[in-house]
């Protein structure tokens, strides 16, 4: 039985094809205007990369912010379920997930068989999520996924105190004037971006193996960071890129039925 995953989020878009209790192929695309667009072409991506052809596939589970405008879905499910089962099936000792998308953070709970017990989520502020960093890499003239990398090589410990983007952006501008290093700043956004989300997963009760995934996972600045803000060590996935989960989940589902 071929199924697939599409995950349709506020940044991008992601698509797995899935057969045998293993991923054959995945895709990631930045998210077009039209989430139509972008389903139809992440998933042709995804099924390229394959050799197979759309018929081919026997169930299509749809899920993000976009999944009402997945034409071919055959049924859709919440993007809690789909990230808890996806890093579930990874690593079967999961107990917590915390998500960090381009437009939100998610903490979910779940319990030994990958079912959601509680989840907790802030979708109202950018500065727990990757739009956060994202704009902190256009103010410091420094590639999005080279941050996480320079920022490990700082020296002194800064203080970025406000937790709202337009004011942290100032901030940023002020220790820029004050001749800080680049690396320096950069390490104190990734405190400051962790501690946000760890105050989020901390309003659930806490339970290792805790599983980061997401965009912002590639980050190891902020992979560190969150280690430090939780206190418990946060693991990755497994040999899966962290971006694709909620779409993996989400062929897993249409693999059960």
């Amino acid at each position: 039985m071929k199924t697939a995953g599409c995950d349709i989020g506020s940044r991008t878009a992601k698509a797995v094809i899935f057969e045998n209790n293993t991923i054959v192929s995945s895709a990631v695309i930045p998210a077009k205007l039209d989430p139509v667009e972008s389903s139809e072409t992440v998933i042709q991506m995804a099924l390229d990369q394959a050799k197979l052809k759309m018929e081919n596939i026997d169930t299509i589970v749809g899920t993000g912010y976009g999944q009402q405008e997945i034409p071919f879905a055959h049924r859709l499910e919440s993007e809690i379920v789909c990230h808890a089962k996806g890093a579930w099936w990874n690593i079967p000792s999961a107990r917590m997930i915390i998500d960090i998308g381009g437009q939100d953070s998610k903490a979910i709970k779940i319990d030994q068989n990958g079912r959601v017990i509680r989840y907790t989520y802030n979708d109202k502020c950018a500065s727990g999520t990757g739009r956060f960093l994202e704009i902190m890499a256009d103010a410091l003239h420094v590639e999005l996924n080279e941050m996480g990398k320079i920022g490990k090589t700082f020296k002194e410990k800064l203080n970025i105190s406000n937790q709202c983007v337009i004011f942290a952006e100032t901030e940023v501008v002020s220790l820029i004037n004050e001749e800080k290093e680049v690396a320096d700043i950069l390490n104190a956004l990734h405190i400051s971006l962790a501690n946000r989300v760890a105050s989020l997963a901390r309003s659930l009760t806490i339970e290792q193996d805790i599983i980061m995934t997401g965009g912002v996972a590639k980050n190891i600045g902020v992979f560190d960071a969150l280690s430090d803000g939780i206190g418990f060590p946060v693991k990755g996935l497994d040999g899966i890129d962290p971006q694709i989960n909620g779409a993996l989940g989400a062929a897993i589902i249409a693999s059960e039925g």
